[in-house]
């Protein structure tokens, strides 16, 4: 088994699955996914979900041949695309939805969905697998985690974490799933970058305490940190950063601006400086941005190897609190997961408040509005 590196390649680029700038031909999907691996990139995230097992199948074809110890390959299951029925925008319902099975399948769900997804990557194990997008039972089964643990004991997967969205936010309920089944998580992936401090920065201290490394991802801050996004930039319809609020891009880029002496001071692309900046707090150990190829932007392979070439720095602490104050976005958004909003549980990714983790807000210094 191998462990994550610092740099990492998802099947979501590409604009094949999720829909960011242009849609990549088949061919050269697959053959982006082969340039990263040319290049030195040598961990690859998948997720069975995306295309119902097409990424999974395409990732497997592109990397045929390939020595399979010589690369890290991290899949994401919870998705429920075999029984379940996709509900628009909303997805696959979850795994463990107690209208699909009762909590004593969930190990035989996870064993053969995980099964499936190897079968399509063209290998026998993962070395990490992630619990994806989870609902609440996610965060707080007994159940869900031994089904986990499972796969770790039958050799499909080294090691074992989560992967929490898809928006931002569920920060106390990962504190808390820190707390309870720590011994278990290994990895867990996260929204962070230098315009987007909050709330990914918040988990981290738990983490480090729980010995929970981090993978970040939106490194690029939907495109901007590519350096294709221009003030008044338009999206063609259907385009995945819709959802962002008006203004967005020329507020992230004043922002930006002001990070530049930074950037200068360093000779830093503005991609190496946003993972820089992510690989500078422990304990973030990954980052895994989003190549898309923008219409008339730079070519995507390009800014794949941009990332192959991370330099090795580490930003120190007076330059990363100094980065995180010009692009704080504290309450810039609705967060995800539990939350005083909602009475009872009406979607997979939203619930209500518990005492457990107010408990958990106050331990942490987290206490306000959630």
């Amino acid at each position: 088994m191998m462990d994550l590196t610092r740099t990492a390649y998802g099947t979501w680029s590409g604009g094949r699955f999720m829909h960011y700038g242009e849609m990549l031909t088949e061919e050269r999907y697959k053959q982006c996914i082969q340039l990263a691996y040319e290049s030195g990139i040598r961990t690859f995230v998948t997720a069975d979900v995306y295309g119902a097992g097409k990424a999974d199948a395409m990732l497997g074809e592109a990397l045929a041949g390939i020595d399979r110890q010589s690369y890290c390959l991290v899949g994401m299951l919870g998705h429920d695309h075999y029984k379940g029925k996709r509900e628009g925008s909303k997805g696959y319902p979850r795994f463990s939805s107690p209208d699909l099975r009762p909590a004593s399948e969930f190990e035989s769900f996870l064993t053969m969905s995980c099964e499936k997804s190897l079968e399509a990557c063209q290998t026998d194990y993962f070395d990490a697998v992630l619990l994806h997008n989870p609902d609440e039972l996610g965060y707080t089964s007994d159940a869900v985690w031994k089904a986990m643990e499972s796969l770790r004991a039958q050799n499909l997967a080294g090691q074992l974490g989560m992967a929490p969205g898809p928006a931002n936010g569920f920060t106390l309920d990962l504190i808390k799933a820190f707390e309870t089944f720590g011994e278990l998580i290994d990895w867990t992936m996260i929204i962070l970058n230098p315009l987007e401090p909050w709330p990914g920065q918040l988990v981290l201290p738990a983490a480090e305490k729980h010995n929970v490394d981090i993978l970040t991802r939106v490194v690029d801050y939907g495109g901007l940190f590519h350096g294709d996004l221009k003030r008044g930039h338009s999206f063609a319809d259907g385009d995945h950063r819709g959802y962002r609020p008006q203004g967005w891009i020329e507020h992230g880029l004043d922002k930006f601006d002001a990070m530049q002496h930074i950037l200068e001071k360093h000779n830093l692309t503005p991609m190496h400086f946003a993972s820089l900046w992510n690989l500078s707090q422990s304990p973030v150990k990954s980052v895994v941005p989003t190549f898309l190829q923008e219409p008339g932007g730079r070519l995507i392979e390009e800014k794949i190897k941009e990332l192959a070439q991370l330099p090795d720095l580490t930003f120190s602490a007076e330059e990363i609190a100094e980065i995180q104050k010009i692009g704080d976005n504290t309450g810039c958004m609705m967060l995800k997961g539990a939350s005083a909003r909602h009475d009872k549980s009406e979607r997979p990714d939203e619930w209500p408040m518990k005492p457990e983790l107010l408990e958990v807000a106050e331990r942490y210094g987290l206490a306000g509005t959630w």
